[in-house]
């Protein structure tokens, strides 16, 4: 703590002290460390700026030239930042044509720019920028040396003035030469840099720096470390680029770029010049190479030989070594990368072992594919992908060209073996719980080879007139090894011993059944499959057989439904209401409420005598989703299930055109054993006609009560037209005599 205490004064003593000797220096003007060497007709740019200075933040410069001032040679003024009139007479013309400029870079930095430097122009140059200080401190200007030299840069293509156009073939070697040299009178270095353009810009294949280092463009990298890429300084000042292996993407204008650089005072490199040329046209044809095989469309049979040629022609000369390879898909469209190597080829006609495949080498453009005992898993699309190789410089090999034929498809024929399929029942079941036996036999099956087995699939199919759609249960199945698979349906069932699947003979299959239920009643089929031995010892399916259904049924007694309308009052006025009921009765067998569903129609005849179409009303499903015909009047209906075997059927409001013979018409639904619905037959009541009558005093109560109301209304509108006539109209106007009034005189008086 106390060793912190001690250097806090000493810290306020330095940042102090800091202060004021930055307020000693006071401002500083800085322009580049000279001589500054340029060349005649270039453009030169020289920078100053100010620091530490006082004042407003964006300061003012004044540049002024001399030509010696060590001769007494008096500083003229040459251009201003705030002055616009500052500038000598010799320089107002070169100033006012922009030869002259001054860029500001920043409130405290400017550059004097001159566009065309001139031998004149060689000298001694001032920047001084206005105080702006409180206190007259440190330099307000500061003086740079520049030298003009003459230029002395030389650069020349190999064709001198002209380009030209070199037309090679891909894969071919092209050089490039330029001459540049310089006979400047300072220490000068070069740059020269290598460009092509195949579009709207250069980009830099290959440079040699002013500092004697090698730079490959972003695009050149890889070739010139390969080797592929060099550039070489010969003599007479010959600069080449050597490409080994041309490519379609070198096709272009190529042109010489060289820059001649000088190291500053200051120990930086200054480029103080650039020109280039326009060199050659390079022109690269693509090597052509067409691959197709032959033939074009091949069946085998199984276990014989498959020949196939793979052919290619180009149109390159020299040497050049070819590779193949062959590859098998089984898309025609699949991905290259997903596709099967069979085979191939390299370019020192090294060919990869296989035992039953073989490749052989027919001459330069052809190779022939060989495949022994094709199999059915050989079917599919088989091409050939060819590559060209042409040496370089250096040893190595460069591939030119790539193509893939067109897949060719390859069919192998199986030599399916002829049979047929029998299905019976050598049990078949009377009543429930008797046993059911069926038998799966091979019959017309000719002299079978060894590498063919049979292998057996059982299937049950539901009664047709299930609601749902008919499918194919699976029993049970054999794989190629004859291992017994058994589905979900029969699975506990076969464990249990209730359900035996056996194979008695070659040619024979057998199903058991040993307690036959309600749910066992269907059709069954089964599906005699033939396999084929393959070359690695696996199985192929080849066939399938299917035989005839056999259907498992036995006698039963049914329930029997009936259907009856019934109505308290069929006869109803208008706009009242009409209530229908049908009534379900069932005969027979006992049945469980929820083992019975109905779908329920109604209908309706609009005549006496029920000899006209009918018409739908509405219909409620067993699922109790109503439907409702479109209705043209007023009247309204309504569906409801009051009861197991009762459904209600309504007409609100009655109209006229709701009378005729009305009747129901019932899907009886039954649920088995094994839970599955199945249809009855449809059951139609007998109908029952529903009158519609008209109320003669309901009918003509609103009119009598509308003639009325308007009598009543015209004699009150006639009684207000005449007092309204008696009160206005006919008053007559009666004029009175007007008499004086005067007082009377006296009886005395008179």
């Amino acid at each position: 703590m106390g060793h912190r205490r001690r250097s806090a004064p000493f810290l306020l003593l330095l940042l102090a002290f800091l202060g004021l000797s930055a307020s000693i220096l006071g401002r500083i003007v800085k322009v580049p460390v000279g001589p500054l060497v340029r060349v005649e007709g270039t453009e030169v740019r020289i920078p100053c700026n100010v620091t530490q200075y006082d004042g407003p933040s964006e300061q003012n410069f004044d540049w002024e030239f001399s030509t010696n001032p060590a001769q007494d040679s008096k500083f003229v003024h040459v251009i201003s930042t705030w002055d616009p009139f500052f500038m000598s007479r010799e320089y107002q013309a070169r100033v006012n044509n922009g030869d002259i400029t001054l860029r500001r870079n920043s409130n405290n930095a400017v550059e004097l720019v001159i566009g065309n430097i001139r031998p004149t122009d060689q000298g001694i140059y001032r920047c001084t920028t206005p105080s702006t200080d409180s206190v007259f401190h440190g330099n307000y200007n500061a003086v740079v040396e520049v030298k003009v030299i003459a230029d002395g840069l030389t650069v020349t293509g190999s064709k001198a003035q002209f380009t030209s156009t070199w037309n090679l073939s891909e894969g071919d070697s092209f050089q490039l030469r330029c001459s540049a040299s310089t006979n400047s009178s300072e220490h000068t270095h070069l740059h020269v840099s290598w460009e092509f353009k195949n579009g709207l810009a250069w980009q830099e294949i290959l440079s040699l720096t002013h500092e004697g280092k090698f730079q490959p463009g972003p695009e050149y990298n890889e070739r010139y470390i390969n080797g592929d890429v060099r550039l070489d300084a010969m003599a007479s000042d010959i600069y080449r680029l050597s490409v080994s292996q041309a490519l379609p993407s070198d096709e272009g204008a190529y042109r010489c770029r060289v820059s001649e650089w000088v190291k500053d005072a200051d120990g930086s490199w200054q480029k103080i010049q650039e020109k280039s040329v326009d060199v050659d046209t390079v022109v690269v044809q693509p090597t052509a190479l067409g691959v197709f095989i032959t033939p074009t469309n091949v069946s085998v049979t199984e276990r014989d030989s498959l020949y196939l040629t793979c052919n290619f022609t180009t149109d390159r000369s020299g040497i050049f070594q070819a590779e193949v390879t062959w590859h098998y898909s089984e898309s025609p469209d699949g991905p290259m990368e997903d596709a099967q190597i069979l085979l191939s080829a390299d370019r020192d006609s090294v060919i990869s072992d296989s035992t039953l495949i073989s490749l052989s080498h027919v001459d330069r453009s052809s190779y022939h594919l060989l495949i022994r005992d094709m199999s059915i898993e050989d079917s599919g699309y088989y091409f050939c992908q060819a590559a060209l190789w042409v040496p370089q410089y250096n040893g190595s090999w460069h591939k030119v060209a790539e193509r893939t034929s067109v897949p060719v498809p390859v069919e192998v024929i199986t030599l399916e073996p002829n049979y047929h399929v029998f299905l019976n029942a050598s049990k078949m079941p009377k009543f429930s719980e008797d046993p059911t036996e069926l038998e799966c036999r091979i019959t017309e099956a000719q002299s079978a080879e060894a590498n063919v087995r049979y292998t057996v699939s059982w299937y049950y199919r539901l009664p047709s007139r299930s609601e749902e759609v008919v499918k194919d249960e699976l029993l049970a199945t054999m794989d190629a090894d004859w291992m017994l698979v058994v589905g979900e349906r029969s699975k506990q069932r076969a464990q249990n011993g209730e359900i035996i699947f056996s194979k008695p003979a070659v040619d024979t299959f057998r199903l058991r059944i040993q307690w036959t239920s309600e749910a066992d009643r269907g059709e069954y089929f089964c599906i005699i499959s033939s396999w084929s031995k393959q070359r690695n010892n696996s199985w192929i399916k080849i066939k399938d057989v299917a035989s005839m259904p056999v259907s498992i049924l036995w006698s039963t007694q049914g329930p029997v439904f009936n259907a009856s309308v019934h109505s308290d009052n069929p006869t109803v006025y208008r706009d009242e209401l009409v209530n229908l009921l049908c009534i379900i009765t069932i005969e027979g067998t006992a049945l469980n409420p929820d083992d019975m569903s109905f779908d329920v129609s109604w209908f309706a005849v609009r005549s006496y005598a029920m000899d006209g179409p009918p018409v739908f009303l509405a219909s409620l499903d067993r699922k109790g989703i109503a439907t409702q015909a479109r209705r043209n009047g007023s009247s309204d209906v309504s569906l409801a299930r009051i009861a197991p075997l009762e459904f209600q059927f309504r007409i609100h409001g009655c109209e006229d055109q709701d009378f005729g013979n009305h009747y129901c018409v019932v899907i009886p639904w039954l649920r088995s054993a094994a839970g599955v619905w199945q249809q009855e037959m449809e059951v139609r009541s007998k109908p029952i006609f529903v009158t519609v009558k008209m109320d003669v005093l309901n009918a003509f109560k609103f009119p009598l009560l509308i003639g009325i109301g308007l009598a009543t209304l015209i004699g009150l509108l006639s009684c207000l037209i005449g007092y309204c006539s008696s009160r206005w109209c006919c008053k007559k106007d009666v004029q009175e005599t007007r008499r004086e009034r005067r007082r009377l005189m006296s009886m005395e008086m008179d």
